[in-house]
Formats: C-alpha cells, sequence, structure tokens
C-alpha cells in the first residue's frame, strides 16, 4: 500500500513541478515581450514633411562624406576618401604584398 501511496506523491509532485515550470517559463516570456505601448506623437515630434527634409540632409551629407575628399584630422594628417579610391589603394596594397 505504501508503494502506491508514494507513487500517487511522485506523480502529484511531478506535475506541481511541471505546472510551477510551465508558470515561470510564462511569466519570463511575458516580460521579455511585454509589447511596449508606442509613445504617442507630442507637440514638439515633427511632421512628415520635416522628417523627409532631415533623411534628404542626411543622405546628402552621407553621399558627400563617400564621395568627396576631406581631413578628419589634419594636425595628425588623417584624410577622407571617396569609397572608390579607397578600395582602389587597398587592392593595390594587398596585391603589392604577394
Amino acid at each position: 500500500m505504501s508503494d502506491k501511496s508514494a507513487s500517487s506523491k511522485n506523480v502529484w509532485a511531478t506535475l506541481a513541478a511541471a505546472i510551477g515550470g510551465f508558470a515561470i517559463f510564462l511569466l519570463i516570456l511575458y516580460i521579455a515581450y511585454l509589447p511596449q505601448k508606442p509613445a504617442t506623437l507630442s507637440q514638439g515630434s515633427k511632421t512628415p514633411a520635416e522628417r523627409t527634409a532631415t533623411l534628404s540632409d542626411l543622405r546628402a551629407k552621407d553621399k558627400s562624406a563617400t564621395t568627396t575628399y576631406g581631413w578628419i584630422d589634419q594636425s595628425k594628417g588623417v584624410v577622407r576618401l571617396p569609397t572608390d579610391r579607397a578600395v582602389e589603394l587597398t587592392i593595390r596594397e594587398l596585391n603589392a604584398k604577394k
């Protein structure tokens, strides 16, 4: 009779552990992936036209930085090269090492 009683206790303990583990998993999942509410637009936010203009300015600066020469730090002699020229110089340097 004690075998049946011990077996019954083991089943209940296993069931409780499984339910507890599942509950902990769901809690961690809920906390980790808790949906964040999007921030509401405040009075200081930009309009779509202003954001488009800002993006256009940023893209123009990026294009200028990748296609023109310029100084990064003139005192140290560090310059900015156009991407195409930098690739050519790198390939030439690597071929010279062969």
